[in-house]
Formats: structure tokens, sequence, C-alpha cells
């Protein structure tokens, strides 16, 4: 979701670690917010998040005089269209999220995110016709066996998870084509303007129906749901910071840490059910995680051997 993709194997920036291990940690707390915001409802604090991210990031882009760059963007229909199709995806993937967060389903929210490199890899297959590694497909298999022993073992199909995972996948792969033409703060802008007007209805129909809870819950609430844009852009950013900064393999790895954080808040401090199946099926899933990360630096050692050749052999 950055403007500039970081380069494959390079030296590692401390302030690009520093930026995503924040990016990741906010991400992680984010069931906290939603489970303090529950006597909302989903739709309601969706619609907000969406309506509240995009005048926090209209007071960005006036901050930084960046209206230039995004009044550039908006001209180029390719890229509108790209981002409105992104948004369709990102809405999916926040209403399943919140639902998640305030009916009791963080557990399943973090292994949806667990199972999400998993996902993006499978998609490169189906969508982009890419050819996997040996290793790759192994941990795909090893992920489908998590999947079949969660809803065995559960008794109840993990549709939170996997919706979760291919929605945050395909939203990925779309902004990757993006990418170099819309940075995270204008392309957030864009998806959250898209959005705004079924937001603002939503309200409106929340509101005649069952009524906001915006400042009638009490101050504390009132607080925390003035915060989702605020909570939804800063993490974004720093995102986007450190994937200018970090190679991809680096940032890889740290993206296992919103998910554990969601795990623990889910199992430590929510008291969710967490059976000896529900256990074993995390288990095959970072089992399979274990294979992808092993692939992904034994390529990019192969990568840099193969550099390395070349560069030696070069006149």
């Amino acid at each position: 979701m950055s403007s500039a993709p970081a380069p494959a194997i390079g030296r590692v920036s401390g302030s690009g670690l520093v930026f995503a291990v924040v990016a990741y940690l906010l991400w992680g707390f984010l069931p906290v917010l939603f489970f303090g915001l529950r006597p909302s409802g989903a739709i309601e604090i969706v619609s907000w998040r969406i309506v509240l991210s995009l005048i926090f990031c209209a007071l960005l882009v006036t901050v930084t005089r960046s209206w230039p760059r995004l009044l550039a963007i908006l001209k180029d229909r390719t890229a509108v269209l790209t981002l409105a199709l992104a948004a369709v995806f990102i809405l999916i993937n926040w209403l399943v999220y919140v639902f998640a967060s305030v009916s009791g389903h963080v557990v399943e929210a973090s292994l949806g995110y667990f199972t999400n490199p998993i996902v993006t890899v499978l998609l490169g297959v189906i969508i982009l016709r890419e050819r996997l590694r040996p290793l790759q497909w192994v941990a795909i298999g090893v992920s489908a066996a998590a999947v079949l022993v969660l809803a065995i073992g559960y008794g109840a199909f993990p549709w939170i998870a996997l919706t979760l995972a291919f929605s945050f996948g395909l939203y990925g792969l779309i902004k990757k084509r993006v990418s170099s033409r819309a940075d995270a703060v204008s392309g957030l802008s864009i998806e959250t303007a898209v959005l705004s007007p079924l937001a603002l209805v939503a309200l409106v129909v929340v509101g005649t129906s069952t009524g906001l809870t915006i400042g009638t819950v009490g101050p504390l609430h009132t607080v925390l749901m003035l915060s989702v844009g605020v909570a939804t852009a800063v993490p974004l950013i720093l995102f986007a910071a450190a994937a200018r900064r970090l190679p991809l393999v680096y940032l890889g790895l740290v993206q296992y840490i919103a998910p554990l954080m969601q795990l623990i808040v889910g199992v430590y401090f929510l008291h969710e059910n967490m059976p000896p199946e529900r256990w074993l099926g995390f288990g095959i899933v970072w089992l399979a995680l274990a294979i992808l990360t092993a692939d992904m630096f034994a390529h990019g050692i192969r990568q840099r051997s193969a550099a390395a050749a070349v560069g030696e052999g070069a006149p």
C-alpha cells in the first residue's frame, strides 16, 4: 500500500523497522477499540470509520499541501476505478472484522490474518497465473488441511477467517496495480470518498430505525468513536513509510505481529473459547507459515547469489 515498493533484498532500515512494528502493533490493538464500541454495532462503527477517515485524510492532505497530487490522481480514470474496486473489498473486510470484534470472534479474525499471506500466494496463482515453487504448494496444502481441521473439529466453517483473508488479499492485489500512482493517504482518501455516500445512507437508516449511539452511551464511547478515523489512517501511513524502507522479506515477517496480538487479545483479555481442536488448527496454519517463510528466505538467498554471480561476470 505504499507509493513505492520495498526492495526484495536490501539493507534493513532501523526507522523502517520501527514504523512497521508500530503499524502492526496498532492494527493488533484494533479489536480492543472496536470491542469498546460494541453497543453501536458493526454497521454504525464501519460507517463512522469511513466518514471520519475521509475527514482525517482531507485534513492531512491540507496540512501536507498534497491537494495537487490528489487532484492529479483523480484525473487518472483508471487509477480512480481501480481504487473504487479496492474500496469494495476493504468495505467487506472492515464489516466482517468489526463484526468479529464486537461479537466475540477476535480469535477467528486473527486466524484470517495469519492465513492472509498464504491466500495471497494462492490468489497469485488463480488471478495472476503465477507459477509457484514446490514449498509454496506445500504451504497451501497444509493450510487447506488446517481449514478442514477447524471446520470439522470446531463444528463450524471458519467463514470469518476466510472472508477476511480473501477480501484483504484481493484488496492488496488491486492496490498493487495502482501503488505507483497513488500514495497511501491519497489512496485511502479516494477509497473513503467512494464509500462515504453509502456510509451516510447507512447512518441515516440506523438513525431512523434503532437510533445512532454516538454521544448517547457515554463520554469514553464518544471519544473512541471519534478516534476511529485516526486509528484507521495512522497505521496505514506508518506502514507505507515502512514499505519504502524495508526489504519485503522483513516486512513479511513483521506482519505476523498483528494477528498474534489479536489472538492474545481474544484468548487472554476477551476470554474467547479456545478448545484443543482450534489450537490444533492454528498450529497447522503456523506450520504452513513456517514453510512459506523458509521458502521466502531460501528464494531471497538464491536471488542474492545469482545477482552476485552476474556482478562478478560483468565487464
